[in-house]
Parts: structure tokens; sequence; C-alpha cells
């Protein structure tokens, strides 16, 4: 059954209030120079913007009176824009990469998993270490322990242990940082 009453919300505008949605009855002026114009009333402030072919926009709405500026309003929503998008495009995501170990590992498979994780670092992730033990390699925990000291001393120059080597279960992980 519709229900007439429940009329969807009014769409809410982002960003600052703009010209005949300042429903202040006096503000500060500031005008296009950035000279500040003291008290004014709103409908005068507006008059003024419209003559210089600009909008009143609504700098600081919290203060008393509020504080507005004389601005071209769709050059300063596409300037905010560009700031944001170069600030996305600036910023790096640290992932945090995972290398799966064995106890009793090859030399040739730990060079392998090595020239991974120094590639890792250099493209600045982290590094989450993970050493599994299975069946009987439990009793001859001393050799994860001495893997896991010698992976710490060969990536000393590049990384910074983050979180030291903890078991869970019958694993054991420990996390690196680029330096």
């Amino acid at each position: 059954m519709r229900r007439p009453n429940k009329a969807p919300p009014a769409a809410s505008k982002d960003g600052p209030r703009i010209n005949d949605d300042i429903r202040n009855a006096q503000i500060q002026l500031i005008d296009q120079t950035g000279e500040n114009k003291g008290t004014v009333e709103t409908m005068v402030a507006i008059r003024m913007a419209q003559e210089a072919g600009m909008d009143l926009v609504e700098i600081s709405p919290n203060t008393s009176p509020p504080v507005c500026k004389i601005m071209d309003y769709g050059k300063y929503k596409y300037s905010a824009q560009k700031k944001a998008a170069e600030a996305r495009k600036r910023q790096k995501i640290v992932e945090i990469k995972e290398i799966k170990l064995r106890p009793m590992i090859d030399d040739h498979d730990y060079d392998v998993k090595m020239r991974a994780m120094q590639r890792f670092f250099e493209e600045g992730d982290k590094v989450k270490i993970t050493l599994r033990y299975r069946g009987r390699e439990m009793a001859h925990q001393e050799i994860g322990t001495k893997l896991l000291d010698k992976i710490k001393s060969d990536v000393a120059e590049l990384a910074k242990v983050e979180q030291d080597a903890r078991f869970e279960g019958r694993q054991v992980v420990m996390v690196l940082a680029p330096r």
C-alpha cells in the first residue's frame, strides 16, 4: 500500500551554500579581492556578487555572523576537484604481501623467496612471513627459529621487524616493514 506522506528526503547539497541558499539576515563579507567589508545584509551582498558577475559563497557557516566571500563558485569547485584528484593520485596504499615457508626449505627456493621479498620492500609493501610446520617438524622448532633469524639478518638493511615471530597453532608469523 502506498503512503503519500512518505515523500523522499530532499537531496542534500554537498559543499558550501551559495547565493539564495544563505538564510542568515546578516553576514561577514569578503569581496573578490580578499578585502574584508565587515557585516553586511545578505541581500546587499548577493546584489554585489551579481554585479561583479560572481557568486556569494558561505565560507564559514558556524561563526556568528557567518563569513561569506564573493568568488566564482564554478572555478572554486573545479579547483577543489583537481586538488582531491591529485591527492588520490599521489597516495600509496601499503599492501601486506605474504611469503609462506617450511622449515626444511632448500637453498635455491630460499633465494627465490628472498628475491621476491626484496622486490616487495622496494615497492614499499610490508611482508608477512608464515612458517608452517607439518607433522614431526613440530618436534624440531629450532630449525624454524634459525631460518627466521637468517631471514632477519639477510633483510636487515632493507627492512625492519614490525611484528616479531609468534606462534599461531602450527605456524609462526612474522611481519617485516620496509625501512
